[in-house]
């Protein structure tokens, strides 16, 4: 393992918001103010936050001290690490809002995620107010609240039990969350409206929203900025969804006829796509310009003109070119839009202010409606033999989606393609194992010379052989050259890891003993059998739990209450298979589980898949009996009260003593049941194994 020590926050909310390049650099200035006065005040952070790149073109000195005196009443008042980590991300939220919101980021769904914002523009929650009234007006349940006001707070109002929320994601990618699962009674308990939170936000990350700044209980207060900006990100996946080339093989028509190309195009972001494109009809349209943003290269008007004639020229006015007035070219170019069928949701103003995220809405709405492109079927032929097979496909979504639930800088579109340079598996493994990424032998996209690139994926290996991962027969080269089976060999590793460090975070209750895949088959079949049930799997592939009821048995176990056996099927049939595993999934996400497999997965038996999904139910299970037992054994405050933690309160868990039992829950693991057929040791792991030798032999 590197030299190099990561920096740690006792606070993992926190931490998950910094990498560790980051904390480095902060802890570095912490530590030499604190080394020049002897601790380190309020007072001391104006001189030197002024100094931070992040502010030193947005905040004066004066106005980073203003802004600490109206938080910090004594600007004497010593701080310690943490504190000043949150004062950073404070002050961070402060510039970007005066700078009017994130402009830099390389993803619309990255930029979204800056929950720091305070201020929230009434244009864009007048827009999602009106998609929220257009696509849910005929929802059993939410019909009677519609539509809403957006000149109101209602929305906000609504979205505080989170059924509103629940069912959005659902209508942005359909069949996300078992609608079985949402509570949805008029009037929810407590506990009722944190389960639909904790929901929202486990499927939310599963349909690839960044959510690492947002907790239930911001979503049960209804905080605008934070509502919004998750709603604002539900809707982009919803009118992006199309855009790749296995929803609409005719944008291969972008391209030239050459798998490079083609590659290419697989690994551009949604929005990048929908820029080429734009440029692609503009260019047929005699545009001269590149439109390479949708703000200040779309705030006159012209490019949508040149782009509505290409579209539909039956809508055409001519007016809409020769009129000098901007605002008057932007009621031209919406009522061109509208006669096309197109849904109204900005306004002139909106298009001239450059508002990001509703032109990009508006120009994927167009997308949706005519696209112009060819339907050639040599072309479109070409396009779906690129595409991976269905197991790739869904093993890529899975790590992709799980890559972005970490809070890492980068976002990712497509996996194989975006792993090539090795920055992003730097950061995953820099944010799973702190401390194991040499930063200073590492280059940042973008990438001009093609040796760093393998620089960078050498180190990947190398840290990967460190951590005890199968890397037979794996070369930084084959991650640069886009190996799509040695990538997921590796990456099915690497969330293996992260997934038993979660576990092994309980050590210091396990008696220092490690956990392996078949104490966690071990751990299930006991907590089943506890609750004086029968059923009892011999593997991870189990034929059996096809049917899905040892898993929900299993939730039943360590939540009574989560499972409603009356919607549970016997499993025969594999329409009553599929009915189990959605409501399985979302039961788990329900319960507070972060998983990323699909019905298929359970259906299917896919080992990986559910291995993960026990191990995230036991993880989940382990944590919440030991944070009740802190809550039981902490000491009275001065209102006689005991010390409660900030999040809601996890739900009683039935079945035996989980206080009392906790550590013989663990101890009592036995390392050499041979229970699993994907045993994890220190001996390597024999399926990526051979799956790495494999690959290699037919690469």
């Amino acid at each position: 393992m590197s030299s190099y020590v990561g920096v740690l926050v006792s606070d993992q909310w926190l931490q998950s918001q910094f990498t560790q390049v980051e904390l480095r650099s902060l802890n570095s200035k912490f530590v030499s103010v604190k080394n020049q006065n002897g601790k380190v005040t309020v007072g001391d952070l104006p001189p030197l936050m002024v100094k931070m790149k992040a502010f030193s073109a947005l905040l004066t000195e004066d106005e980073i001290r203003q802004i600490l005196g109206e938080s910090y009443g004594d600007m004497s008042s010593e701080i310690d690490f943490e504190t000043f980590l949150r004062v950073y991300l404070n002050m961070q939220g402060q510039a970007t809002g005066k700078l009017g919101g994130p402009k830099n980021s390389s993803s619309f769904l990255k930029a979204s995620t800056t929950t720091l914002l305070h201020t929230i523009s009434e244009s864009e929650k007048a827009s999602y107010v009106t998609h929220i009234n257009i696509y849910l007006a005929d929802d059993p349940f939410l019909k009677q609240f519609l539509p809403l006001d957006p000149a109101t707070n209602d929305l906000f109002h609504l979205a505080k039990d989170g059924v509103l929320l629940c069912k959005l994601i659902n209508v942005a990618v359909p069949g996300t969350i078992d609608e079985r699962a949402i509570n949805t009674k008029r009037v929810l308990n407590p506990w009722e409206r944190n389960e639909n939170h904790t929901l929202c936000l486990n499927s939310a990350k599963a349909i690839g929203c960044t959510v690492v700044n947002i907790g239930t209980q911001d979503l049960v207060e209804g905080r605008p900025h934070l509502v919004l900006g998750l709603i604002s990100q539900i809707i982009k996946i919803q009118l992006l969804a199309d855009l790749n080339l296995k929803k609409t093989p005719q944008l291969v028509e972008l391209v030239e006829d050459s798998n490079a190309d083609v590659e290419e195009l697989l690994g551009l972001a949604p929005e990048k796509v929908l820029l080429k494109w734009m440029n692609f009809h503009l260019n047929k349209a005699g545009y001269e310009k590149t439109v390479a943003n949708f703000s200040s290269d779309v705030k006159d008007g012209k490019a949508y003109a040149y782009l509505l004639n290409v579209l539909a020229p039956e809508f055409c006015n001519p007016l809409t070119l020769d009129t000098k007035d901007p605002v008057e070219r932007a009621k031209l170019v919406l009522d061109h839009t509208e006669r096309m069928g197109c849904k109204r949701y900005l306004s002139p103003k909106d298009i001239t202010e450059g508002s990001t995220n509703l032109n990009l809405a508006f120009v994927a709405q167009i997308f949706h409606e005519r696209n112009g492109l060819s339907t050639d079927s040599k072309k479109i032929s070409f396009a779906e033999r690129m595409t991976d097979d269905v197991q790739i496909s869904r093993e890529e979504r899975c790590f992709r989606l799980w890559i972005n639930s970490l809070g890492i800088e980068s976002y990712v579109n497509n996996v194989f393609e975006d792993v090539r340079t090795g920055w992003i598996l730097l950061e995953v493994l820099d944010k799973v194992a702190p401390g194991s990424v040499n930063w200073k032998h590492a280059s940042k996209p973008p990438i001009k010379f093609p040796f760093r690139k393998v620089e960078n994926c050498n180190q990947v290996v190398k840290i990967g052989r460190q951590l005890k991962f199968s890397v037979v027969n794996l070369a930084g080269n084959d991650i640069v050259q886009g190996n799509k089976k040695l990538i997921v060999a590796f990456l099915w590793q690497l969330m293996r890891f992260n997934m038993l460090q979660l576990l092994k975070s309980l050590r210091s209750r396990s008696r220092g003993k490690e956990i392996t895949d078949a104490d966690i088959m071990n751990w299930a079949n006991r907590k089943v059998k506890s609750t004086g049930r029968s059923t009892q799997v011999e593997s991870y592939k189990d034929k059996s739990l096809s049917t899905g009821l040892f898993f929900l048995e299993l939730l039943s176990a360590v939540e009574p209450r989560v499972v409603n056996w009356n919607l549970v099927t016997k499993g025969e049939s594999d329409e009553e298979k599929r009915l189990n595993a959605t409501y399985i999934i979302s039961v788990a996400r329900k319960l507070g589980c972060s998983i990323f497999l699909l019905p298929e997965d359970i259906m299917e038996v896919n080992q990986k898949m559910i291995l993960t999904l026990t191990a995230s139910i036991m993880y989940w299970c382990l944590q919440h009996a030991a944070e009740e037992g802190e809550v039981a054994l902490s000491p009275a405050n001065g209102n006689g009260s005991t010390y409660t933690s900030d999040t809601s309160p996890a739900p009683s868990i039935s079945g035996e003593d989980e206080r009392s039992s906790l550590c013989g829950e663990i101890s009592s693991l036995t390392m050499d049941d041979a229970a699993s057929d994907i045993t994890v040791s220190s001996s390597q792991c024999e399926n990526e194994d051979t799956e790495i030798a494999t690959a290699e032999s037919h690469a």
